[in-house]
């Protein structure tokens, strides 16, 4: 199975396609297809049609998946776009850390 860089709940930044630029949550994250949601980015619209669940039918705006390699990490302490590093703490525990400035991301 594909490894995904980012994790759900993550900020990040899109480096290309039409929202590049844009920081967003991670939504959601789908690592068979190599594949995240950001917030705000990728919008499309839906047409859906009146059902139990929704009541009211009509033209839904929602995120669509794009490509991981599309989005860079953002540090949470410098605000800026990274690479990530595994590290192991002294408890053996394995942990991202940011390539700029050494700060453990969570």
């Amino acid at each position: 199975m594909p490894k995904v860089h980012v994790r759900k709940g993550d900020t990040v930044l899109v480096i290309t396609g039409k929202y590049a630029g844009k920081k967003g949550k991670v939504l959601e994250v789908q690592p068979d297809k190599s594949r995240v949601v950001v917030e705000g980015v990728n919008i499309i619209k839906r047409h859906t049609r009146p059902n139990p669940k929704l009541m009211q039918g009509g033209i839904l705006e929602r995120e669509a998946p794009i490509h991981s390699s599309n989005v860079m990490l953002v540090c949470t302490k410098c605000d800026k776009p990274t690479r990530i590093a595994k590290k192991f703490l002294e408890d053996g525990k394995k942990v991202r850390v940011c390539k700029k400035c050494g700060e453990v991301l969570s």
